[in-house]
């Protein structure tokens, strides 16, 4: 059975190697806003506010894990949070290498561990429009031992610390990207998946991408009426149907040319298109320039990060 989750997640191939431990005492806000940045939030001990941009304020509290895939802005701030007025506070780095917000002579109010993830597909702006906006995980008793594990690894100072908590720090983004329960997910893939009827339409597009699709077959899928389907899909997913499967498509078509053992004509059947003329228009107009042209690009750019590493390594 084909596992739309996976589908995702492999061809984004998704990392978190940039992360830093941050305590806060007394009244304090940050702001972050880095267009195409992801970031990621785990409160070690102690509770702060998220503020996210389309969102309510949510109160965090140790255990929590928060991910932004797409950040539209953001503000982290104590608990009352300071007024408006107050002037945003700058990170202090302590001699621990731990960053301190607020006062710095205070006893610590909260600690977390916050950062940025990055993505090994060139496509990941593609893909990250599958995932929710906004994922606040609690009461998840595998997110809540995984945040432990990452607490323990960042308070010692074993050998290789910083690999294991890379490793950690994957393994508690795919997590986080797939639970349902308990969670607070905006529309996105993770919805779709826990709604039972949805998550049949889905399994079948990622299971023959090249069927031609339509919304009244995907909803005889779903055992849903064609309106119904419709209304659900797209307020569920965050997007329609048919947009769904077409950004689908388009990154099992970047991941094939990437690859370079397919004709263009076997991408285009693959995709569930009747030409190579039909898949070209249907790429260019999605993509931004023709498949021959993206797929020599990437030969070029593949070769450069070689010929850096080989460098590197001279």
């Amino acid at each position: 059975m084909s596992d739309p989750f996976a589908d995702v997640v492999a061809l984004l191939q998704p990392g978190a190697p940039f992360s830093k431990v941050v305590t806060a005492a007394g009244l304090w806000r940050v702001r972050r806003g880095e267009p195409g940045r992801t970031f990621y939030c785990a409160v070690l001990d102690g509770a702060c506010q998220l503020e996210a941009q389309g969102h309510e304020p949510v109160a965090l509290q140790a255990g929590d894990f928060v991910l932004i895939p797409s950040t539209q802005g953001f503000a982290m701030s104590s608990l009352p949070p300071p007024g408006p007025d107050q002037p945003e506070a700058m990170p202090v780095v302590l001699p621990g290498g731990e960053f301190r917000l607020g006062s710095t002579t205070a006893a610590p109010e909260v600690r977390y561990l916050v950062g940025y993830c990055v993505f090994g597909a060139p496509d990941a702006d593609l893909l990250v429009t599958l995932l929710p906006q906004l994922v606040h995980v609690r009461g998840d008793s595998r997110l809540a031992t995984l945040v432990q594990l990452v607490a323990d690894e960042c308070r010692a100072q074993r050998p290789a610390r910083d690999v294991v908590l890379a490793r950690l720090l994957e393994v508690l983004l795919v997590e986080a990207l797939r639970s349902t329960a308990g969670t607070a997910a905006s529309a996105g893939l993770a919805r779709g998946l826990a709604d039972e009827r949805l998550a049949a339409a889905l399994r079948s597009m990622h299971a023959s991408p090249a069927q031609p699709w339509t919304v009244a077959q995907l909803a005889r899928e779903a055992a849903l009426s064609r309106s119904a389907f419709f209304e659900r899909f797209s307020r569920v997913l965050g997007v329609a149907p048919m947009e769904y499967l077409l950004t689908w498509r388009m990154a099992l078509a970047k991941d094939l040319l990437r690859r370079d053992d397919c004709g263009m004509a076997e991408i285009a059947e693959r995709t569930g298109y009747s030409s190579v003329n039909t898949f070209g228009v249907a790429f260019t107009r999605h993509v931004g320039m023709p498949p021959g042209r993206y797929a020599r690009a990437q030969v070029r750019e593949h070769a450069h990060d070689s010929a850096a590493v080989a460098e590197a390594h001279a």
